[in-house]
């Protein structure tokens, strides 16, 4: 039930038609929550006995771009659900508009104006665009029998807020990500949103299609007078998009401001609680060796063309490109899951032919897709039985059962040589935080001791002290002789990781960069030439 704030000291009140809640005023102290729109107080909450919440106080004022950072497991998430209604928490206050609320619901959320767009836009793919944004309006209504001329314009009307023009009768699931996101939005904005929550809305976008976003959201806080807080894990995006920033560790807010007291340094420092400098990767290459992978004239129609180069054992080659510049699909051809026309590929100068994973895998090839939730782990599984899936054969006794013994060791083996934070090997994977899951990826691959790897996006949407971590110990790996190819869109990684960098465009390697001879604004424009 929600009641109003109280203010003391010679107060009357004032009521206010737009937020339908009671303010005080006193006669030498004002205090309206006019510009507030949600301030929460104090809030604890706990799961089995874990704290995950620690006396969190925040306030977010209407039309402001807050950007709210942190490493995975410091409570983002947690307290995202508790603004949203999903989570009871359990101590503290939550003021919303004014109104405090002792239980609240999610439907009370959305009433408040409270929207989320969760990190899988929460659509549904078989149902078209304006279905889907009309959807909730819809059911809202009561309605008994569609108008699909009230939900055409609905849809229509929403998307001109966003100003994007995307198909009304096509189908969501044949969008791309960028569309989804701002079909989402568009979602929200027929909710009456004052506040929208976005959860790591650019992990799967290009430069072009964060900067379109970026857009979008500028537009509707000035023209609609709409707050946003911005989770995300990309500090150099944080920086550009927020005017204050939020900071939690340990499930505390730690840290808030101005976004003009921050910079990449400090957010870092506050996340982490230390000072974070990534070296880059030194290489010098054995020319009297032969290379590890040599790929020669390699295609695939319309999506690969005459691909050429070599990687040495101990090296770290980068390859990056726009989305569909063919980096994604360069990765599977080399692991067998996208046939190719033409092409020969080496490894340790023997020609070898891979049509399936399973080949890849026998010539020593192993991939980390740029999708770990459902192309690289089994999320129900324990952490160990995800570990020790590429071995299983080796683990087994005369009589084809498995040595518990031995799956145990294994599993303990690489969550203690990769640092995986658990507190048992037996728990579901997905119980893991982003960075510790793709831990979880690695060692899987490493148990199996392969010669080369194939990292598709290895720190995708993981905070940046683990992807440190993951950067260390992939340069560890190199060191130790294992060929890295690491594909990724994140510019700094590339610079800081790797000791040559193929640039991809329209299926085709147009250009090797190293390193240090170039910076991070050059490739970021040569990344985006036509």
């Amino acid at each position: 039930m929600a009641k109003p704030c109280v203010g003391y000291l010679f107060s009357y009140e004032i009521f206010s038609k737009n937020h339908q809640s009671t303010y005080l005023r006193s006669e030498w102290e004002f205090i309206s929550m006019a510009d507030e729109l949600l301030r929460l107080n104090g809030i604890y909450k706990s799961f089995a006995g874990v704290r995950a919440l620690q006396g969190v106080d925040l306030t977010i004022e209407r039309g402001k771009i807050n950007c709210l950072v942190g490493e995975n497991g410091c409570g983002k998430s947690t307290l995202i659900k508790i603004i949203a209604g999903v989570y009871k928490r359990d101590a503290g206050e939550i003021i919303i508009n004014g109104k405090e609320y002792e239980d609240l619901h999610p439907i009370d959320a959305i009433r408040e104006g409270i929207q989320v767009i969760y990190q899988d836009f929460s659509l549904f793919p078989n149902l078209t665009v304006a279905e889907n944004i009309a959807l909730n309006e819809e059911l809202a209504n009561g309605r008994r029998l569609v108008s699909w001329r009230n939900v055409n314009r609905i849809a229509k009307d929403a998307l001109a807020k966003v100003e994007v023009d995307i198909p009304l009768k096509a189908r969501v699931e044949e969008m791309s990500v960028a569309n989804k996101q701002l079909i989402a939005i568009a979602k929200a904005l027929r909710q009456n949103a004052q506040l929208i929550i976005m959860d790591e809305p650019t992990s799967a976008l290009t430069e072009r299609e964060v900067s379109t976003l970026f857009s979008v959201i500028r537009r509707l806080q000035k023209q609609h007078g709409i707050a946003f807080l911005f989770v995300s894990h990309k500090l150099n995006e944080v920086l550009e998009i927020s005017e204050k920033m939020i900071v939690m560790r340990n499930g505390r807010v730690v840290s808030s401001g101005d976004r003009s007291e921050y910079d990449n340094a400090r957010l870092i420092f506050e996340m982490t609680g230390r000072r974070i400098t990534e070296k880059s990767y030194d290489f010098t290459p054995d020319l009297n060796q032969p290379p590890l992978l040599r790929v020669e004239g390699l295609s695939a129609e319309k999506v690969l063309n005459d691909i050429q180069f070599e990687l040495r054992r101990g090296e770290i080659v980068g390859v990056t490109g726009l989305l569909g510049s063919g980096r994604t699909q360069l990765a599977l051809a080399l692991f067998g899951m996208l046939p190719t026309d033409n092409g020969r590929v080496y490894i340790d100068e023997e020609e070898v032919v891979i049509t399936s994973p399973q080949d890849a895998i026998q010539h020593g090839i192993g991939y980390v897709p740029e999708d770990r939730l459902t192309e690289g782990l089994f999320l129900e599984q324990s952490i160990s039985n995800n570990v020790v899936v590429r071995i299983i054969d080796r683990l087994r006794n005369s009589m084809g059962l498995l040595q518990t013994r031995q799956v145990k060791e294994q599993a303990n083996y690489w969550v203690e040589a990769l640092s995986i934070k658990t507190s048992d090997p037996e728990l579901p994977v997905k119980t893991l935080s982003g960075g510790n899951q793709q831990r979880v990826v690695l060692a899987k691959w490493l148990a199996s001791k392969p010669r080369l790897m194939i990292l598709n996006g290895p720190t995708v949407g993981v905070d940046v002290g683990s992807k440190e971590e993951l950067h260390e110990m992939i340069k560890h790996l190199a060191g130790e002789g294992m060929g890295i190819l690491l594909i990724s869109d994140d510019i700094p990684e590339l610079l800081q990781t790797c000791n040559r960098i193929l640039l991809m465009r329209r299926g085709h390697i147009s250009e090797e960069i190293l390193p240090k001879e170039t910076n991070e604004n050059e490739l970021s424009a040569k990344l985006i030439e036509e």
